[in-house]
Order: structure tokens, then sequence, then C-alpha cells
């Protein structure tokens, strides 16, 4: 059974930072892209970042680029996301996923196939 634990999420005033990580079980992590998606009340859910399965590709929305790092350590099963300069506009629950499908990585939900419970980011201004 494939778990993805997402860990790290919490309040944190506006300039801050946090650590958000995601521990994965009962799959290959090293076959699979991650990727992070953010959901925030009233909106649909979007792609944050993604990082291949060696994680020499990698890829930011827009709105978190020069903010956010994706990374992964594929001898610990775990994905990381580190953000800085967080802004009121990042509160949000936060969502690893998992794909087998993607040489490089994707920011499309659909194209992928195992997801966590979230963390919930919420920054106070």
């Amino acid at each position: 059974q494939v778990q993805l634990v997402e860990s790290g999420g919490g309040l944190v005033q506006a300039g801050g930072s946090l650590r958000l990580s995601c521990t994965a079980s009962g799959l290959t992590f090293d076959a699979h892209a991650m990727g992070w998606f953010r959901q925030a009340p009233g909106k649909e859910r979007e792609g944050v970042s993604c990082i291949s399965r060696s994680g020499g590709s990698t890829y930011y929305a827009d709105s978190v680029k020069g903010r956010f790092t994706i990374s992964r350590d594929n001898a610990k099963n775990t994905l990381y996301l580190q953000m800085n300069s967080l802004k009121p506009e990042d509160t949000a629950m936060y969502y690893c996923a998992a794909t087998p499908y993607y040489s490089g990585c994707s920011t499309v939900p659909g194209t992928y196939n195992y997801w966590g419970q979230g963390t919930q980011v919420t920054v106070s201004s």
C-alpha cells in the first residue's frame, strides 16, 4: 500500500520560512517523479513545484520561483520543499504526490497517481 505522509506545515509570519517533508512508503521512490501542490479554500489545486526521479530536473510555478526549493533524498524516500520569504497568499493545504510516468516532471495534478493527506501552511500578515 502506497503512503505519502507530509509534515512540517504550521503557522508562520510573512517573511518567514518553513520546510515541508514528504515521506513515501510502499513504492519504489526513485522510480517516481514527485510534486508539491497546494489548495486554498475555494480555489483549485495548483502545482507548486516538481522534481524528476533523479532530482536532476525541477520546475517551479512563477508564484514561488526564487523563494521555494524542491529537493529529494532517494536514500531516505523523502521529498522536501524549503519555503522562504513566505507571503500570506502562500496560505493553503500543501500536498505531495508521486507519478511513475514521467522522465522529467509535471505540475498537472491529473498526471499523479498517489497523493498524501496534506499539511496546512498558514502565513499571517
